[in-house]
């Protein structure tokens, strides 16, 4: 097969596509094009060991940048895409030049959401999203004193784990009842704002924000709903990601809260694909359409696209997982929870060791594990079976 293959987005997913096409025996020109300077990078690391300094930013390279050379995968980085022109089977760049494809791939990934408040555009106020964020984001922790955090989801979380290792003064600011309640349960949530309240963190739930307070020159604070200011040097939003669909539906694409694809990842156009955090799919393993933002979506669907561009049959409906290190705790999580009626807790939250299975109707369907990797693993092969006092090991 030698036609044009162009994949707009060099992140997890539009490099594992690059990397499966070559691995199942595409032949023809790979054109991976990413708006970012560097080439195609882990994110996870970002809001934790690159953060802390830990890690350098080769050491978050998916490949060496050799790799794309030697593979023949022309890597274009720095570089917008404007439009796609589906008539023409053509993309439009933000310098004015053009590329053809014979089939296209939108791996675009997703943008960290803002929150339209006074005073959110002042210096001082940040989202984590790339490598150049966290840059600009260490180089203002490194002065700073106070940092406050709005959102405790795992972003704002994990950074708020290494702020206070840096020894910083750190508020969480957090409109829900509990942190990271739309992913774990409440025994969960409430074993991570115990911890992170046990290390000095401030964590205030339930709570608003009307404004961000300060000048051009600089913020000043977090004004509450409650009327009370946080003093602040830094602010970082960590209120979700939302999808980069616009490119598809600008297109004429279907989308919905991400591009709509089918089990082969193809969208409603047959010559165009897409992949990753950006993409939606039905999954019968839920009954319901899903948009996942994980390491392991990202390389599952990219190599399942992979397979569907050159001529093999796949329906992909992964088990999703997911991980989360704070401090030295580490949670992972398998499968999806939301529809969970009942939780069985394993293991000793005292001991920093346990795990909470999510049933429904009697059936096991997801497990998060803290500090258990024996359960972690085991439950991504035994989800959706009946639940058993035995069907998982101890914590």
């Amino acid at each position: 097969m030698q036609e044009t293959i162009v994949i707009v987005g060099a992140g997890q997913a539009g490099a594992q596509v690059a990397q499966s096409l070559r691995a199942e025996g595409h032949e023809g020109p790979i054109r991976l094009i990413g708006e970012e300077p560097h080439p195609p990078y882990q994110r996870p690391p970002l809001s934790k060991k690159y953060l802390a300094g830990d890690l350098g930013a080769e050491a978050l390279y998916l490949r060496p940048p050799a790799f794309y050379t030697t593979h023949n995968i022309d890597l274009i980085p720095d570089t917008r895409v404007t439009g796609i022109d589906r008539a023409a089977k053509r993309i439009r760049l933000a310098n004015g030049d053009t590329l053809d494809y014979g089939r296209l791939v939108l791996a675009t990934g997703t943008r960290s959401r803002t929150l339209d408040l006074p005073g959110s555009d002042l210096p001082g106020v940040m989202t984590l999203r790339g490598m150049v964020d966290v840059d600009a984001i260490r180089m203002r922790m490194v002065a700073a004193k106070t940092i406050v955090i709005i959102g405790a989801g795992y972003i704002g979380l994990e950074v708020a784990a290494v702020a206070q290792g840096m020894g910083k003064a750190v508020t969480v600011v957090e409109a829900l009842d509990r942190p990271m309640k739309r992913v774990v349960s409440p025994q969960v949530s409430s074993y991570f704002a115990g911890l992170h309240r046990a290390r000095g963190v401030t964590l205030l739930l339930d709570t608003g924000v009307d404004a961000i307070e300060g000048t051009a020159e600089g913020i000043d604070g977090v004004l509450l709903s409650s009327g009370k200011t946080i003093p602040s040097d830094l602010i970082l939003v960590a209120v979700g990601a939302q999808p980069n669909d616009e490119l598809a539906a600008e297109a004429g694409l279907e989308t919905d809260n991400g591009i709509l694809v089918d089990g082969a990842g193809q969208t409603s156009d047959e010559c165009i694909f897409a992949a990753g955090d950006c993409s939606r799919f039905f999954s019968a393993r839920y009954g319901r359409s899903v948009r996942m933002e994980s390491v392991q979506n990202a390389i599952d669907q990219a190599k399942a696209v992979a397979t569907a561009l050159c001529g093999g049959e796949v329906d992909y409906d992964p088990l999703p997982w997911f991980w989360s290190d704070q401090y030295d705790i580490k949670l992972q999580i398998a499968g999806l929870s939301d529809e969970y009626d009942n939780t069985v807790v394993v293991g000793s939250p005292e001991d920093h060791k346990f795990y909470v299975a999510y049933l429904k109707n009697g059936q096991l369907i997801a497990v998060d594990s803290i500090n258990s990797p024996r359960s972690h693993m085991m439950a991504r092969r035994v989800i959706g079976e009946a639940w058993r006092e035995d069907l998982l090991p101890g914590a």
